[in-house]
């Protein structure tokens, strides 16, 4: 059974609307270990034919077997192996990769080889061929720093690294001198008697032809003669025994690791470009990450403003008169306030207010507060303000005696008294003397960025009669002298045996026990007072207002701006994506001629997808994570100049991620799928 053995090969092309036969009914066998010259003629089919043999190409009519094996039935991964296992190509033009060694050149086709090859043996066994071929002293030198006639024995070296049993040189000498041409045809013999390796060449030159043992001369698509010559009788090795191997679970992820070192490589070709076409990653990943870390800063500070304000709270208010006036009317009381969290069981605490206004004074110093309340400790409680910097919080027995002692907040501290301790000095309150008792600890802005430390607290009874000199506001069925304001102020305080139980309030604080308690709350908070209040009908004289729904409006309204950035993101990754499938595109016409020498030395449609969809993903993976530091910046820059609220997102990390890598699969598949099509003899004849 020959090596070869061809019966009746036809092979014809379409060009245009014409069918163009190079080979017509080709016939031959070439045995194991012969060293055989085809000669014929530029056009004379004979670069074709050797195509045939080589795997590269198809013939359209015929039978090719290859040691037995019918070739013309392979899929084009069996072809692949076939190649890479058992045949090995020296190309006129040599076909070296342009920026890669001597050694890595030779290394390239033992990427895509069956089995398990450690890299210190594939190292080793290419270093032995390099000297085999006189190379040994160059074998980091790139082809640029070679002569041809070194290329071509790099290309040699490269065509014996996967221990082929055919060997097929394309013009080898052509673009050497004489004597450099003499010397590869020497290799050549040395290699064939040595090694037993069949070899083909293809030439024109006589002067060529005549170092092989047998010549076949090819005109017009066929074989005119086939003649020995008197170098040697022909060969008597053993048939052959050829199988292809399959690849190994290991060898894609070997694979993967050699796509992803040769895409560094191919990125590093042209900074410049690359950098250009990642640009458009890196903005849309940076404002991904701006607009998460900004907006999950501004939740954050949320919850922590919604903290300090008390969570789980209700505002109970006076309503509106509905007699078109505008004006409110103060209908809830300070056993309101009491009854709320001992009938409602959605109820942990309650807490009369009352708002008063006006200037306070500190030796000559003076400073209008924005809040001045009127409450009691349990205000405190509700507001999570517990902790104080100095001092106490007054007593129920100071409510009850509208006793005149304050808590001050931190900036009302800082204007009026700077560094000196305030505890125990006396300040006016619209000519009114206060005593400090204590200082609130530092609470911040509010929602609305309003400071909440700019505060004056003081028993609601104080700020109500002292302060606002207010009297009832609560009509009575029955009018009662004690709540004349004729009446001296000590018989109408709460402690006082003339205090009226008609006295007003301007608002109820109140915690719930739960966020998810807020609603029973609300219904049975309505219930008790619309019962204590005697009301008739639908029209309550309250109103109860969730603080959620303050928080929850503010959220929504940073999500409404996120998700615009967002879209602002989307559609710069949109144009990245697209900058990368142009690139990719680019690299797949400027490589077209390494494609097709990959695809010749074993390479299937499978790697050379592989090979520039990793590509695409390594530019993506690469803007990603320098978008990732830019966005980082950019929210700092923001939190710093702007004032804005901002966190680090392990989220944003990965969503930037898996969204660099989703651009670069789907906008490089299709110039890898563009690639991985490619015919072999059309990539490598690319010019």
């Amino acid at each position: 059974m020959a090596l070869i053995e061809l019966r009746h090969i036809d092979k014809t092309y379409r060009v245009g609307d014409v069918d163009l036969r190079v080979l017509k009914d080709v016939s031959l066998e070439i045995a194991v270990g012969e060293f055989v010259a085809l000669m014929g003629a530029s056009g004379s089919g004979k670069t074709t034919l050797m195509n045939l043999l080589g795997c590269l190409d198809r013939p359209t009519a015929g039978t090719y077997r290859f040691g037995g094996l019918d070739v013309t039935r392979l899929s084009r991964p069996r072809l692949a192996q076939l190649r890479s296992s058992h045949i090995g190509f020296v190309f006129q033009s040599f076909n070296l990769l342009a920026r890669a060694t001597a050694l890595h050149n030779v290394q390239m086709p033992t990427a895509y080889a069956a089995g398990k090859q450690s890299r210190h043996d594939v190292a080793h066994r290419c270093r032995d061929l390099l000297g085999l071929v006189g190379l040994g002293p160059r074998l980091n030198h790139t082809p640029a720093k070679l002569s041809g006639g070194e290329q071509q024995r790099v290309a040699i070296a490269r065509s014996l690294v996967n221990e082929p049993m055919l060997l097929l040189a394309d013009e080898p000498t052509g673009n050497l001198d004489s004597h450099t041409g003499q010397e590869i045809l020497q290799i050549f013999r040395r290699l064939n008697v040595e090694r037993r390796i069949t070899i083909l060449l293809v030439t024109h030159d006589p002067v060529v032809a005549g170092h092989a043992d047998r010549i076949i001369r090819i005109a017009d698509g066929q074989i005119v003669s086939d003649d020995r010559t008197d170098h040697a009788p022909p060969p008597t090795h053993p048939d052959p025994d050829i199988e292809v191997p399959e690849r190994r679970a290991g060898s894609d992820f070997r694979l993967a690791v050699v796509a992803m070192r040769n895409a560094f490589q191919a990125l590093r070709r042209n900074v410049m470009r690359t950098v250009l076409t990642m640009l458009g990653i890196i903005i849309g990943v940076a404002a991904v990450i701006a607009m998460m870390e900004i907006s999950q800063g501004a939740s954050a500070a949320i919850q922590v403003t919604v903290i300090n304000m008390g969570a789980n709270t209700l505002v109970i208010a006076p309503a509106v008169s509905r007699r078109g006036t505008g004006e409110r009317t103060d209908t809830l009381t300070p056993e309101d306030a009491q009854a709320i969290p001992r009938e409602c069981p959605a109820v942990l605490l309650a807490a009369p207010i009352v708002a008063g206004r006006g200037q306070v004074v500190y030796g000559n110093r003076s400073w209008t507060p924005i809040y001045m309340t009127g409450s009691t400790e349990t205000f405190l409680r509700i507001r999570n303000w517990t902790q104080l910097d100095l001092g106490r919080v007054f007593s129920d027995r100071e409510v009850l005696g509208g006793a005149k002692v304050c808590l001050l907040g931190r900036t009302l501290v800082r204007e009026l008294f700077g560094e000196k301790n305030p505890i125990g000095e006396e300040i006016r309150v619209n000519n009114v003397p206060f005593k400090v008792i204590g200082v609130l600890g530092e609470k911040g802005a509010n929602l609305l960025g309003i400071d909440q430390d700019d505060i004056l607290l003081a028993p609601w009874t104080t700020v109500k009669y002292r302060i606002s000199g207010e009297s009832t506001s609560r009509p009575t069925p029955r009018a009662s002298v004690h709540s004349l304001p004729g009446r001296p102020l000590e018989d109408r305080l709460p402690g006082s045996r003339g205090w009226s139980r008609t006295e007003t309030i301007h608002q109820i604080l109140v915690q719930v026990t739960s966020p998810a308690a807020i609603a029973a709350a609300t219904q049975q908070i309505t219930r008790l007072l619309r019962d204590r209040h005697r009301l008739d009908g639908d029209e309550s004289d309250f109103n109860i207002y969730d603080m959620a729904e303050v928080s929850n409006a503010l959220k929504r309204t940073i999500e409404m701006l996120s998700g615009l950035g967002m879209a602002i993101a989307a559609v710069s990754l949109l144009v990245g994506g697209v900058g990368i499938m142009n690139i990719m595109l680019v690299s797949v016409t400027e490589r077209t001629r390494e494609i097709g020498l990959r695809m010749a030395v074993g390479a299937d449609t499978r790697d050379i997808l592989r090979q520039f969809l990793i590509e695409a993903v390594v530019l993506c993976l690469i803007g990603g994570f320098l978008g990732i530091l830019a966005g980082r910046g950019m929210s700092l820059l923001a939190g710093a100049i702007m004032g804005w609220p901002t966190a680090p997102s392990a989220n944003a990390t990965v969503v930037a991620v898996a969204v660099s890598v989703t651009v670069g699969i789907s906008f490089g598949y299709y110039p890898a799928w563009k690639a991985s099509r490619l015919n072999p003899i059309d990539a490598l004849r690319y010019e």
